[in-house]
């Protein structure tokens, strides 16, 4: 339904937003649910999806924070305090939020200093910090969503459907390499490899439908020999 080509310093979770709201205009759809790979598991995201009136369902990335390191997670948050505790039982108290819309928790000047924790936990000489994005609360919920029934099956649809599809086109339509330079040819090769992927579909869903006429008018016409279905075109 879309393809688009950005420049290769451009994120794939920037356009994103864009290119949804493109969608609901211009095809008379009624999504319930948007499913994405780990690299469109940001805030922004979850939040701007969830605005559009969509579910959220996001693969999760583990960080990688190596052994007996600590995770955010692992960093109580007290929203009504606006404050973080750390395993230890100290505060991370709000100091100042960020262009980016982050919000940033530290702890008080030597707090860190003595604590057995400090190796798991911080490198930093002024001591443990902790940022939070503003819409940290839609990420959250999007990560519950993810863990639910409906979540769990939603995202394994997303294997059988947008990879299955994404894998097609680098294997048969030469969507493995980029063969021309600009980002203007580019675009058009991807138009060329997805048109080329709908021309596939819309020739099974005429030989499947021809198939069914078929086998129907013989059956009305009393014959009995057997009708073999169309090959699937690779």
């Amino acid at each position: 339904m879309t393809t688009y080509a950005t420049a290769g310093h451009v994120h794939d979770s920037q356009p994103l937003i864009g290119r949804l709201k493109r969608q609901l205009a211009r095809f008379p759809l009624n999504p319930v649910a948007v499913v994405l790979d780990a690299g469109y598991f940001t805030a922004s995201v979850c939040h701007l999806t969830a605005q559009l009136g969509l579910i959220p369902v996001i693969s999760y990335r583990r960080p990688n924070k190596g052994p007996n390191r600590f995770q955010k997670k692992q960093f109580i948050d007290d929203p009504q305090q606006d404050c973080y505790h750390c395993p230890q039982g100290e505060t991370l108290i709000y100091t100042t939020t960020g262009r980016q819309g982050y919000r940033y928790y530290r702890t008080a000047a030597g707090i860190c200093q003595g604590c057995p924790l400090r190796a798991a936990c911080t490198h930093a000489k002024k001591g443990k910090t902790i940022a939070r994005h503003i819409w940290e609360r839609d990420k959250e919920k999007a990560r519950d969503m993810r863990l639910t029934p409906w979540g769990k099956k939603m995202h394994k649809r997303r294997k059988e459907t947008i990879e299955r599809s994404f894998a097609d086109a680098k294997q048969h339509n030469g969507h493995r390499y980029a063969h021309f330079r600009g980002l203007l040819k580019v675009q058009i090769q991807c138009l060329l490899a997805a048109t080329a992927q709908n021309i596939k579909k819309i020739a099974l869903l005429v030989a499947a439908l021809c198939w069914f006429y078929l086998r129907c008018f013989r059956v009305f016409n009393g014959a009995r020999s057997p009708i073999t279905c169309p090959k699937r075109i690779v």
